[in-house]
């Protein structure tokens, strides 16, 4: 039977209330995790998926959908707690996952220091201390755009760069189902950019948006947002035109 679990992760982040959504993906051979949160997330993971009588000690793969640490904090440890999970990652986003290459968000934010004092300094400074903490995770297999993968009545890879430029999304075509990552968010009801501002190409972010009007989609996950309620084409449309000029 295959079947979609969403898991919401609340917690506190920089004295704010925070809500994350991994989603768990299942069928009978195949307990699939899409993103894991922050270092020490296992415990909250774990917890979640209890609640949906589910165990992660049956998971069978992770799939990353980027390398931000809200999607792979908890990655290696997932990795040390069930070594027999395959890693899963868009072709040209696994060596940041595996730490053969340094994060974007660290290059990110180290471009900005120049520019920043005082607090501001300090706060990027602390940032990039945290990014460097993160423990790297083997990635067994990459994916590229418009791959199939076989499992949970089959998985539609969608490349969606600009938040990223490996950043990819899921798409669950028996369920018309779209896993967006960080393509979309959910802001006030409404469907939104992640965190325009920090997109590595924001021109990118938006064809990205454009290009999930290709896709039937009946049901819109976000990470940040979780379930997307009233009609995705519509949302997505008025989405682009706030960007029409971009």
């Amino acid at each position: 039977m295959n079947g979609m679990h969403l898991l919401s992760l609340s917690f506190e982040q920089n004295g704010h209330s925070q809500v994350i959504t991994p989603v768990l993906l299942r069928d009978e051979h195949e307990l699939i995790l899409v993103d894991c949160g922050y270092p020490g997330f296992l415990p909250l993971l774990a917890e979640a998926a209890n609640s949906q009588q589910l165990d992660l000690s049956a998971l069978t793969r992770v799939i990353a959908t980027h390398h931000d640490v809200d999607h792979i904090g908890a990655l290696a440890a997932l990795k040390q707690a069930y070594p027999q999970i395959e890693i899963i990652a868009y072709e040209s986003d696994a060596p940041y996952v595996t730490g053969a290459k340094t994060s974007l968000r660290i290059l990110q934010a180290q471009a900005t220091l120049a520019s920043l004092t005082g607090e501001e300094l300090e706060l990027a400074e602390q940032f990039i201390r945290f990014l460097q903490t993160i423990e790297p995770a083997p990635v067994e297999r990459t994916v590229v755009d418009q791959d199939r993968l076989p499992w949970c009545g089959g998985i539609e890879i969608v490349h969606t760069p600009g938040h990223m430029p490996g950043h990819m999304s899921l798409y669950l075509p028996a369920s018309q189902t779209l896993i967006a990552g960080d393509a979309v968010v959910i802001e006030d009801g409404k469907l939104a950019i992640a965190n325009p501002q920090y997109a590595l190409d924001l021109a990118d972010a938006v064809r990205s948006v454009r290009r999930l009007l290709d896709y039937e989609i009946r049901q819109l996950v976000c990470y940040h947002g979780g379930l997307f309620q009233g009609d995705v084409k519509q949302a997505l449309e008025e989405l682009l035109q706030r960007y029409q000029t971009t």
